[in-house]
């Protein structure tokens, strides 16, 4: 594998913002850093984020509680100042987007706002291979209601001997289901595999037989071009640690479709950061629900928490998902051709669709041993990715941050590694 073509490539493919993001450092002195391709399941730490860290607390110093009130970016919107950039990122108005809990969290929330089950009409559907944590939510919310899990959630598994979910296959069995379907819940871009799922063909199927188009957008944010509001979702959620860089735990965010926005007749698990800040510190025993998808809210946002997450969306809105999306499209073509040739010779498998638009920035491969692989590549390689049972790698050379010679590293590691076909 030619190395000067990978250095060459950086060279030409414009820039990114790697210099801007703390690089893990390797002992090899070749290589200073490791090669790190799992941003799909945390992303690297961007250096202002400790500046903004450093500001909140100096506030916090200076002006102990009035810092809510005070200075020249009070806390008690600092959530709410988010909304413009975040709901660039996924195709939202600002009005759409809250940034607040944690993915699970807001997806509680608004299942107990969507999700209203009948006996006729209680059935929720999920793919086979979703997040643990989204099928652990969906279980619950039918058990809750009286509802068998076992029946009440419906399982999409690819056709026998396929690895993916095809789109018309969804469809069909959204179809299938029809009048017993109350709500669809589908990633963005499917976690273990990387494949992107057509969000506005899915959505539109749903409504057609009367149900809730619900999306995880976890490893879809900061990575793909969505566009729930067009696509007519009416509600997502997501977490901001993977792509968008914010930091481990870091603040989710959901999405609620400007037309449920006065829905009066939506239930909600009310909280007082969800009142109408006009009326927030009358201290009512009546919830009040602002406007928008911040009328979902349910706790006071941690402000600490909130500014890395401030830091890494001001490099998105410098960059442009736009320009992020076409060098993601270069790192991840040639990460697959590298691949691809590694399999020629090595025992292992492509599992993430080929076509540039059926996928985000990550490659899934399937290979034996895969969990003691990835050990061994982070400690006689330095290429960290991350392991997904039940035999699956996940390569994720974020645009970023990462480079091709990071593919090329990780290549390389898997040509010496792997036992020969």
């Amino acid at each position: 594998m030619d190395e000067e073509r990978a250095l060459e490539l950086d060279a030409t493919s414009g820039s990114s913002l790697r210099d801007e993001f703390a690089l893990p450092p390797w002992r090899d002195g070749r290589h200073p850093h490791w090669a790190y391709l799992a941003g799909n399941s945390l992303g690297l730490e961007p250096l202002a984020a400790r500046t903004a860290v450093a500001r909140v607390l100096d506030e916090w110093g200076a002006a102990g509680v009035e810092g809510w009130f005070e200075g020249t970016e009070p806390w008690l919107e600092r959530a709410g100042a988010l909304r413009g950039p975040v709901a660039r990122l996924v195709g939202a108005h600002p009005s759409e987007v809250a940034v607040m809990n944690t993915l699970t969290v807001n997806l509680h929330l608004l299942l107990a706002s969507f999700y209203r089950p009948t006996p006729e009409r209680h059935r929720i559907l999920i793919e086979d291979a979703a997040f643990p944590s989204d099928s652990h939510a969906v279980q619950a919310q039918a058990a809750l209601h009286g509802f068998d899990p076992r029946s009440a959630v419906v399982r999409l598994r690819p056709r026998p001997g396929e690895a993916l979910l095809r789109s018309e296959d969804v469809v069909r069995a959204i179809e299938r289901e029809g009048r017993g379907l109350a709500v669809v819940l589908l990633p963005a871009v499917q976690y273990l595999t990387g494949q992107v799922f057509d969000v506005a063909a899915i959505t539109a199927a749903t409504h057609a037989v009367g149900a809730v188009a619900g999306w995880d957008l976890a490893h879809a944010i900061g990575n793909v071009p969505v566009a729930l509001h067009d696509a007519g979702a009416d509600f997502a959620v997501w977490c901001h640690y993977k792509y968008v860089n914010a930091g481990p735990g870091a603040p989710g965010g959901a999405f609620v479709h400007e037309r449920h926005a006065t829905d009066g007749s939506l239930p909600r698990l009310a909280g007082w950061w969800g009142t109408d800040p006009t009326l927030r510190f009358r201290m009512d025993p009546d919830f009040a629900p602002r406007a928008g998808a911040e009328g979902w809210a349910v706790s006071t946002p941690s402000v600490l928490a909130l500014a890395p997450l401030t830091a890494s969306l001001e490099q998105f809105d410098r960059v442009g998902l736009g320009p992020l999306r076409r060098r993601s499209l270069g790192l991840t073509g040639y990460l697959e051709e590298l691949v691809r040739e590694v399999a020629r010779v090595r025992r292992l498998e492509l599992v993430t669709p080929s076509e540039p638009a059926a996928r985000g920035c990550q490659l899934s491969v399937s290979a034996d041993g895969a969990r003691s692989l990835a050990v061994r590549l982070r400690d006689e390689h330095g290429v960290v990715c991350d392991f997904r049972e039940p035999d699956v790698l996940r390569f994720a050379p974020a645009p970023l941050y990462n480079t091709h010679h990071d593919c090329w590293r990780a290549a390389t590691a898997l040509l010496d590694l792997l036992e020969p076909r």
